[in-house]
């Protein structure tokens, strides 16, 4: 089977989808590898450390999608590249199926089994296949930094001759994956943190972590079976604002990172709340990309408002590549060693999988995913 690699096009993007530690993996399972010239380069990758695992190098893009039998990817791919591939052929990327309409139906029309990072399902056999897991866990990393290099002040305490600096107040909206790992770097870094979460259940992993939970009684909630937060009614984003405002206005460091998976996620901080913020206080929005958890944070841009900036980068994870490609070569290596029938060296796609189905979009010129197809017909 040829495995193909493209180069990532996306402006700013230096994350690979294969490390050479990997794609010497997949070539003693048999596969013909071939990458695109200068695949590593953003993460520091040279080609000859690809060939030197095996893998060819070309020159020519479009040969590189119309020859592949598997693609892997980390990006959508646009729509005149599906344009080249041959139908049948099996592409593994981001797809974002839940928005992307017009490019999940081109990849039903080619005839592409499409298959996406992000429907991965959340079991613990597919864990180490989990990329958003493992690239939200570097997103709470780099928020923290990012918070830290804007602040004009230090987060921890410390005590000099000259006097005494108070640790700064970082106060985290939401405890998946990215703000767990938000409050320990955190108070790694010596802050004082509070955090929430409509989850009551993750009030002891916050703790564990040596941060304060904040208790507001929202009513019912809790998490999906996948274990995402579930979405709030009007009535409870409004009660938990309200519950929130005087602490955000206490703190000089707000991070946002509340999404409902495959919706737009909620405003949790308005416009007043920023201003009660003090002058040079951060605010981070995780969610800016996909609607924001923040009124005012604009995507991929840094703004101020009332003296407050707001943070609203996309591509968090990117920020350190070399470590976010590893993880994501990792998740997509075990992905594609999971599915690989070792007689005949090819990925088999098998509906009787516990994972494969989930994660399969369109195949065989339908769309076979439920959910997705929903969606496309004007359904839920």
């Amino acid at each position: 089977m040829r495995i193909a690699i493209p180069k990532e096009t996306h402006p700013g993007e230096n994350r690979v989808p294969i490390t050479p530690d990997h794609a010497k993996k997949l070539c003693k399972m048999g596969a013909d590898l071939v990458i695109e010239t200068g695949l590593g380069l953003g993460s520091g990758y040279t080609d000859a450390e690809y060939t030197d695992a095996g893998a060819s190098v070309s020159h020519d893009r479009n040969e590189l999608f119309s020859s592949a039998d598997l693609l892997l990817r980390l990006r959508k791919p646009e729509l005149d590249e599906i344009a080249l591939m041959k139908r049948g052929a099996i592409h593994i990327s981001y797809l974002d199926p839940f928005n992307e309409r017009e490019l999940v139906a081109a990849l039903k029309e080619a005839g592409i089994t499409s298959i996406s990072m992000e429907m991965i399902p959340r079991t613990t056999r597919s864990q180490k296949m989990d990329a958003l897991s493992s690239q939200a866990n570097l997103a709470g990393y780099v928020m923290v930094i990012e918070a830290a290099t804007h602040l004009p002040r230090i987060f921890p305490m410390m005590m000099t001759p000259a006097g005494t600096l108070k640790p700064a107040n970082v106060f985290v909206i939401g405890a998946g994956v990215a703000g767990l790992q938000a409050i320990a770097t955190a108070k790694r870094l010596g802050a004082k943190v509070t955090a929430f979460d409509t989850r009551p259940v993750v009030a002891e992993q916050v703790q564990s972590l040596g941060a304060k939970f904040l208790e507001i009684d929202l009513g019912e909630t809790g998490e999906t079976s996948g274990g995402y937060a579930k979405e709030l009614t009007p009535e409870q984003v409004d009660m938990q604002r309200q519950a929130q405002k005087d602490h955000i206005a206490k703190s000089d460091v707000v991070i946002t990172t509340a999404q409902v998976f495959g919706r737009k996620p909620p405003v949790l901080v308005t416009k007043d709340m920023v201003e009660g913020m003090a002058p040079g206080s951060v605010i981070v929005d995780m969610a800016a990309e996909t609607g924001g958890n923040v009124e005012g944070s604009v995507p991929n841009e840094i703004v101020e408002w009332s003296g407050v900036t707001i943070i609203g980068k996309g591509n968090l994870a990117g920020e350190v590549p070399r470590d976010a490609s590893q993880m994501y070569s990792s998740n997509l290596f075990n992905l594609v060693e999971d599915n690989w029938h070792e007689e005949q060296h090819i990925f088999a796609v098998d509906f009787d999988d516990d994972i494969l189905p989930g994660c399969i979009i369109t195949h065989g010129g339908e769309v076979v995913n439920e959910t997705i197809k929903n969606i496309l017909e004007g359904g839920a």
